[in-house]
């Protein structure tokens, strides 16, 4: 499986990281490394995610819950497309 980031989630993780980083420099990096590795995951085990219910098709767009992160994703056959990354205090993306 190929992993992608959609724009949105490209900017989600920055946003996620500077906001980290304000409080504590340390700890963005190291939550930003265990994001990365909690998504990459995904090539090998795509369907780690559970689907979400509220989607046209829970089996294509997963949530992947890594921590106190959660990872919106998008499955289709040859691929998996990141869509949108946010804290679980957040809003739903």
């Amino acid at each position: 499986m190929r992993l992608e980031y959609s724009r949105e989630a490209i900017t989600d993780l920055k946003r996620l990281r500077a906001f980290i980083a304000e409080h504590n420099p340390t700890a963005a990096s190291r939550i930003s490394s265990e994001l990365k590795q909690g998504v990459q995951s995904l090539t090998s085990h795509p369907k780690l995610g559970h689907g979400v219910l509220q989607a046209p098709d829970p089996e294509t767009i997963r949530d992947l819950v890594l921590g106190k992160y959660i990872v919106r994703y998008l499955l289709l056959q040859e691929r998996v497309v990141v869509l949108r990354v946010w804290h679980h205090l957040e809003e739903e993306r």
